[in-house]
Order: structure tokens, then C-alpha cells, then sequence
């Protein structure tokens, strides 16, 4: 699921059945939403930002931060997300339509 950014000898640390994946890149970093479901077949999203860098030895290297979003959560994370992508579109970016890049709309109602 991970394609070039997935480190095999860190599969243990993923837990859960995988039943799909959407991996975005932006810039510098690979954003992955996984959704995973536990042996009760109760369902919960992952969110993990994977960013590439180089270390000491000159070997590439992943940080990976991971989110755990459970299904009671999905409506306030979700009214959380796009009250502050609201804010920041209205306040922060002066004389701008949209931000280099720019933001795209988020919608979670397919989970």
C-alpha cells in the first residue's frame, strides 16, 4: 500500500485489516489515508504524513507521523478540519484567491 515509502521491516507496526488506501503526494511529503478495520469489523481511518529524508549513513529514511481516527470521531474531526481550512482561507491568505498549490476541498462521507 505504501509503494516506495513502505519499509517492510516495520509491517509490525501496522495493525488492522487494510480495506483501502488513498495516498497524496504534496511536495516533500505522501499523505496515506487508510482505512482498516479490527477483528470486530468496527472500521477506523488512519492518517499517516511520510516524509523522505537522508541520514547519516547517506541511506534514504521515512518519518512517519501517524493519526488513529475511530468512527465516533469522523463528525467533529470533520467540522474540526473545515471550520480551520474555513479560517485560513478567509484570513490568511491576503490579495490571494487560492494559496500556491492550493487547497482542495475535503470530504470524509465515503468512509
Amino acid at each position: 500500500m505504501y509503494s516506495e515509502d513502505y519499509d517492510g521491516a516495520h509491517a509490525h507496526e501496522r495493525s488492522g485489516e487494510d480495506i483501502y488506501s488513498k495516498p497524496v503526494r504534496a511536495g516533500k511529503r505522501t499523505y496515506f489515508f487508510d482505512v482498516k478495520a479490527t477483528k470486530g469489523n468496527d472500521f477506523y481511518l488512519t492518517i499517516t504524513e511520510s516524509k523522505r529524508r537522508v541520514d547519516s549513513n547517506g541511506h534514504f529514511a521515512y518519518d512517519k507521523h501517524k493519526i488513529f481516527l475511530y468512527k465516533e470521531d469522523f463528525e467533529k474531526f470533520t467540522e474540526g478540519l473545515e471550520e480551520v481550512i474555513k479560517y485560513i482561507r478567509t484570513n490568511c491568505f491576503k490579495d490571494e484567491s487560492h494559496p500556491a498549490g492550493g487547497f482542495t476541498d475535503v470530504e470524509f462521507e465515503e468512509l
